[in-house]
């Protein structure tokens, strides 16, 4: 007997068992073996079927039955709320930039570029060939595989200017992510309660992180040039913080990009104070109109910690980072991945570094230059004729994204629900503002799926402005 035999009993069985009574006993298997004419192993398939789908149970040495249909109670887990106490800190929920949304959709919420942006070929080669390698079965260092090291510190020492000693692969630490670095950078440098200086605005994971370690935020208002030094300077004086997080390129919302004159005026500012600078190169690789230069490079003293990521870059199923830090902060933080993730996975970092070492990486990259100007070009120009009520605050010179500053009463809540209802899904701006936010704001990205949908996204969003302040 075939498979379509035990499904012929167990259809047969169901509607006997739709008859009975919980706990009604079947019929043995010998007796449904001559019933039906089938063997012993068909009717067993049978009664096997109908245990997994909860029908019927079997009592060993006494026989099968109709299994009692048990009523769900709700669920109490009130216990729970003595045993874990009250939240130390209140996390938000997660960001609106990871929603996933429908194809159908206008989507200018996420924080990601579209597949077509990113090198397909090359990853999934190089997942192959990562597959059959070593790395499929053995366990890498914890700081990382050494050739992933040694990559990451060549990329920043190709920056560094004479006179200043570049990094060695010994201060680099591989991450399953950079926000993984961003928890442990606050976590084992600083610890709850203690003060960090922040960008405002600023890129929502830092602040998640920062909130989640317990971190005391000191906002430091930055603008399309980058904060103000002095202003830096008497916010590390107030309030005795040290360290300073920032993204001195393509800041994530905002898109600025400091001047080499600002970055050494801040780094300054940062030696003086005996402080950390947390550089966050998030956008490296999404440079259009210039190249990033680390201010990481100018320093050889351990004053500014690096962060360094692929995920975007490369492809968000391969999350590969890196921080490059010296002398004791980089044993506490690798102290804390450590406990945290022990080591990141061998095969992801072989794939992450067959990627960056292909001749074809350079290609793409110079390519990718190109499809960012025109996507960005190509929305920015849409919002001037569709929705010219939204002011973009600068034109980015690289990154994913365009900041939108909207008329003072616009309601964000209100906006971003008449544009969802029209297909557009965007991400209000609150979110990337340590404290309360200064104004209405929205950061639209420009890398994201269907550009030809750009015209008709922001001729939405110009009528729910217009309808917003009707």
């Amino acid at each position: 007997m075939n498979n379509d035999s035990s499904s012929r009993i167990a259809t047969r069985l169901k509607e006997w068992i739709s008859t009975s009574s919980p706990g009604s006993r079947l019929p043995s298997t010998r007796a449904l073996v001559t019933e039906f004419q089938a063997s012993p192993v068909t009717v067993q398939k049978a009664l096997q079927a109908l245990t997994m789908q909860g029908l019927i149970e079997s009592r060993p040495g006494v026989g099968t039955f109709v299994r009692a249909v048990r009523t769900a109670r709700p669920s109490d887990y009130g216990w729970q709320s003595a045993a874990l106490g009250s939240l130390q800190v209140l996390l938000p929920p997660a960001s609106s930039t990871m929603r996933t949304v429908s194809n159908e959709a206008i989507g200018f919420h996420s924080g990601y570029p579209d597949r077509e942006l990113l090198p397909e070929r090359l990853v999934q080669a190089a997942l192959t060939r990562a597959a059959r390698g070593d790395a499929a079965v053995s366990r890498p260092p914890v700081a990382g595989l050494p050739e992933l090291q040694s990559w990451f510190a060549r990329e920043l020492g190709a920056a560094t200017p004479a006179g200043i000693n570049p990094p060695t692969p010994s201060d680099v630490i591989v991450l399953p992510g950079s926000q993984s670095g961003l928890s442990s950078i606050f976590s084992a440098l600083l610890g709850s309660g203690q003060p960090l200086l922040i960008e405002s605005p600023t890129y929502w994971g830092a602040i998640l992180a920062a909130r989640n370690a317990g971190v005391r935020l000191i906002p430091v208002p930055s603008g399309p040039d980058g904060p103000d030094p002095l202003e830096l300077a008497r916010a590390f004086e107030e309030s005795g913080a040290r360290m300073f997080y920032a993204q001195p390129h393509y800041a994530n919302p905002t898109g600025s990009q400091w001047s080499k004159e600002r970055a050494e005026q801040i780094l300054e500012v940062v030696l003086d104070y005996g402080a950390f600078l947390v550089e966050d190169d998030w956008a490296h690789d999404f440079g259009i109109n210039t190249t990033p230069a680390p201010i990481a490079a100018r320093d050889d003293s351990g004053h500014v910690i690096y962060l360094r990521s692929l995920t975007k870059s490369v492809s968000p199923a391969i999350r590969i980072a890196a921080i490059i830090a010296r002398g004791p902060a980089r044993d506490r933080i690798l102290a804390d991945r450590g406990a945290e993730t022990m080591y990141v996975s061998g095969i992801l970092q072989a794939a992450a570094l067959d990627v960056v070492t292909q001749p074809g990486w350079q290609t793409h990259l110079r390519n990718l230059r190109h499809l960012l100007q025109s996507r960005r070009d190509l929305l920015a120009s849409s919002l001037r004729e569709h929705a010219p009520e939204a002011h973009i605050e600068t034109i980015p010179k690289g990154g994913l994204n365009l900041w939108l500053r909207l008329p003072d009463g616009t309601n964000l809540e209100r906006l971003t629900s008449d544009c969802e209802r029209g297909g557009v899904i965007i991400a209000a701006g609150n979110e990337w503002f340590p404290a309360e936010p200064t104004g209405p704001y929205i950061r639209l990205n420009y890398s994201g799926p269907n550009p030809g949908a750009y015209t008709q996204g922001t001729r939405i969003l110009g009528q729910a402005l217009k309808h917003n302040h009707q």
